[in-house]
């Protein structure tokens, strides 16, 4: 491409970005500005019209994807020239420090030391020390090992500042993990950075050989970038200072790896002479989506503001439907994307949640519906290791001979069982032709037994848990009472807690998770057999190919992703926002920026949803929510209620005054509130309702009611009958049930 033609499909504010190259530049780019544009035109045009040499230029960003779309999009823009450098933070680190690094003493062969290795020295050096790596768990002490490191202390300010004996010990495992990290001539991902930064710091050669070199630099993603980067970033263009940072302050999602806000909200202060760009017109969503979406973010006090627009139509309005549990909510989602695809066949809708625990109803819903999805930023529900881990012991309870359901569970979690013995056990049940819980038992039993002590009081107290599990499977137990027996006997649960970090939280969430769908089992009538069939037939892997239509990911996996359809769903005060973060501002505003983000990946349409009741933790009955404080901060002018009260509402309607399939609600000062600030009212089609009853439901068609219950403040329970959709347990008030008859 020619120089010209480098800025002739740019706006004004794109085409200001490009064209500044000297010096500070900070790019404010909101959602679907044209971010990834601006930042590949600005380094063509650096070398296409100002005549700079490819290899003086860097960029860097976050990920491989990210940079690899990078390059393409430079070199399609500079022909056939050399390319400069463009890369994650990391892979610059090393090259750094593969050139470099013996000018502050280091050694150039160093090792890289990934996650699981990482681990593994933790728990030897614990192991040295005596530590119980149950009651300090190696991941958590990790953790807090890397949040350290990015706020730049090491083991010395760790231990000066311990609290209590758990954080001594964790200073002191930081300071032996860092002597044998030496010893071994290697280096971890947090290291890469802040050796390359001290390498710039202590050897004036380095940087002013780095920083002759490269003359301009580039960071994409700014608001995610931590204390060290910052620091790798000011040494780099400590000379000349060309520096152009581009990001979005209400993007900036992630605290908890250690990005820093700061560094985006003070840069003009860090950098007196800085120019600041906003990219404000959006080529992505419609009108009423981006006004949605910029009425919940302006909310949040840590922000340079910006306001977004577009030239697009107004578009459909915001959806927000208010189902009567979570089980509707994730029928009524799949029934939607039925629809929308028998409309648009080659539409992309995605189905975005806080957490990855809450895609299983959706998963199931989708299945039902016979919908093909995929799972991203996470396995599929029932791949999830400690899923897999508890139906494993449902899997051994029901049938005592599934050896690789035992193998699995034996040592999960840890009980004292080594190599050795597991060795030991399936050589006893290769010879004598039998299951492996058979051949534990015949070990147990034998007189004198060939187990080590400690090996046999472990291994007995696994086969008391197992006989107690079968003696309740056979017994027709549910298996809700079988997974609470697990996690209470095993303490799988109480491990996860203990670790303390956000990996653990999101698995006790899939545990809670698991107990729902137990629970929902339960009211669905289903044997233990046949819970574990529906399990083990989710778990089936489907032959994806690259244009599934719906999409499944937690709102941090979809940055940076667009789709026609989104739908944000569990909009629900301690689901989204997280419970957390609610005694925190700053948390709260991160979760605030979190939902900008996910309403901002729609393109054409969003929908807002959340249940009036949720089951908690597999709890025996559902809990009222809370609506989520930001879909009440959505403007009820630019709502659509698709909730069933609207639809019967519509209906009701004078034929002239009837609009599309679902009306947009107008609230005025004298209308009823929206449905997202109260519950619908009882439905009044359904009163008389009793057992025999024939009903009609709006999703499931026509049943009947089996059970009527009292429930709490007068919210009765119905029991219905739907063929083809087995047994449903609905709240009267919310079901919306129409008698036929009984």
């Amino acid at each position: 491409m020619t120089a010209s033609a480098l800025l002739a499909d740019l706006n004004p504010r794109q085409r200001e970005a490009v064209e500044h190259t000297e010096g500070p530049l900070l790019v404010l780019a909101g959602a679907g500005s044209g971010k990834t544009r601006v930042i590949t035109r600005r380094i063509a045009y650096l070398i296409r019209a100002r005549q700079v040499p490819a290899r003086a230029i860097l960029a860097m960003t976050f990920t491989n994807k990210a940079a690899g779309e990078m390059q393409e999009r430079v070199a399609a823009a500079i022909g056939g020239q050399a390319p400069p450098a463009i890369s994650t933070f990391h892979a610059f680190c090393v090259r750094a420090l593969r050139a470099d690094y013996a000018a502050v003493g280091g050694r150039r062969d160093f090792v890289i030391y990934a996650e699981d290795e990482q681990l593994a020295l933790i728990k030897a050096i614990a192991k040295q020390l005596g530590i119980d790596d149950k009651q300090l768990p190696p991941r958590a002490v990790l953790a807090r090992i890397s949040r350290a490191k990015n706020e730049g202390r090491g083991p010395e300010a760790m231990l000066e500042k311990a609290a209590d004996p758990r954080s001594e010990r964790v200073a002191v495992i930081y300071e032996r993990y860092q002597k044998a990290l030496a010893q071994a001539n290697a280096l971890d991902f947090d290291d890469l950075l802040l050796e390359t930064e001290r390498m710039l710091r202590q050897s004036p050669e380095v940087a002013e050989r780095l920083n002759e070199r490269y003359q301009y630099v580039h960071v994409d993603e700014y608001q995610d970038t931590n204390r060290p980067q910052y620091q790798l970033m000011k040494q780099l263009t400590a000379q000349r200072r060309n520096l152009c940072v581009v990001g979005d302050e209400d993007q900036s999602i992630y605290s908890w790896r250690g990005a820093d806000l700061r560094n985006i909200l003070d840069f003009e202060r860090d950098f007196p002479a800085a120019r600041v760009v906003r990219l404000e017109q959006n080529y992505r969503s419609t009108r009423n989506i981006l006004d949605a979406a910029s009425a919940v973010v302006a909310n949040n006090v840590e922000r340079k503001g910006k306001t977004l627009w577009t030239e697009a139509d107004a578009g459909a309005a915001v959806g927000h439907y208010l189902a009567p549990d979570g089980e509707n909510e994730a029928l009524w989602v799949a029934d939607a994307l039925r629809r929308q695809l028998a409309r648009e066949p080659r539409s992309q809708a995605a189905i975005l949640y806080r957490t990855n625990a809450q895609s299983r109803p959706f998963e199931e819903a989708l299945r039902r519906y016979d919908l093909r999805y995929k799972v991203v930023g996470g396995f599929s529900f029932y791949e999830r290791a400690e899923i897999k881990d508890l139906l494993a012991y449902l899997k051994a309870a029901a049938n005592p001979a599934d050896s690789v359901a035992v193998l699995r569970i034996i040592t999960t979690p840890p009980r004292g069982i080594g190599r050795a013995t597991l060795d030991l056990l399936e050589r006893e049940a290769a010879a004598a032709g039998a299951p492996l819980l058979a051949a534990l038992a015949r070990l147990l039993d034998a007189q004198p037994t060939p187990l080590p002590p400690r090996a046999a009081a472990a291994l007995a107290d696994f086969r008391e848990l197992m006989d107690e599990l079968q003696r309740l499977a056979a017994a027709n137990a549910r298996p809700r009472e079988l997974l609470r027996l697990v996690l209470e006997r095993t303490g799988y649960a109480r491990l996860l807690e203990r670790e303390d970090t956000p990996e653990a939280e999101a698995r006790l969430e899939n545990l809670g998770e698991l107990l729902n769908a137990a629970a929902d089992s339960a009211e669905r009538g289903e044997s233990l057999a046949e819970f574990l069939d529906h399990a083990a037939l989710v778990n089936e892997q489907d032959d994806y190919d690259a244009e599934i239509p719906i999409t499944l990911m937690t709102l941090h996996a979809a940055k940076g992703l667009e789709f026609s359809t989104v739908f944000l769903v569990g909009m629900e005060d301690g689901l989204f926002p997280h419970a957390r973060t609610l005694a925190s501002p700053r948390e709260l505003e991160e979760e605030r920026r979190l939902c900008y983000v996910g309403m901002t990946r729609a393109r054409e349409r969003l929908v807002l949803t959340r249940a009036a009741y949720r089951r908690r933790y597999g709890a025996g009955s559902l809990e009222a929510t809370l609506p989520s404080r930001f879909l009440r901060e959505v403007p009820s002018a630019l709502i659509e209620d698709l909730s069933p009260r609207a639809a019967a509402e519509a209906a009701e309607a004078e034929p002239a005054a009837r609009g599309p399939r679902y009306v947009r609600q107008g609230y005025s000062q004298e209308a009823a509130p929206p449905a997202w600030h109260a519950a619908p009212p009882p439905s009044r089609a359904a009163a008389g309702l009793r057992p025999g009853v024939r009903v009609r439901h709006q999703r499931f068609g026509a049943g009947t009611v089996l059970r009527v219950e009292e429930g709490e403040a007068g919210d009765r329970k119905i029991t219905v009958s739907f063929p083809g959709y087995g047994l449903k347990k609905m709240l009267e008030r919310y079901a919306g049930l129409e008698t036929l008859g009984g």
